[in-house]
């Protein structure tokens, strides 16, 4: 994956049960908090042990271009 053209990133993650189920609502509300950037790309991330799953969320972004 080679990502280019991004000036941030964003990231969500969440280890508990109820903050994984209300992931989604995190990012759909920064997102509309954030209607000025153009995404990127995505990348989802899960990652587990014996007793822990983290679920992780990168969007890359950068400010939306202007037209001209």
């Amino acid at each position: 994956m080679a990502l280019t053209n991004y000036s941030a990133c964003k990231v969500f993650t969440a280890t508990k049960a109820f903050d994984r189920d209300h992931l989604g609502d995190a990012i759909t509300a920064w997102l509309g908090a954030n209607q000025g950037v153009e995404i990127v790309d995505t990348v989802t991330l899960q990652s587990s042990d014996s007793q822990f799953h983290c679920l992780s969320c990168l969007i890359f972004y950068r400010p939306e271009a202007k037209a001209a």
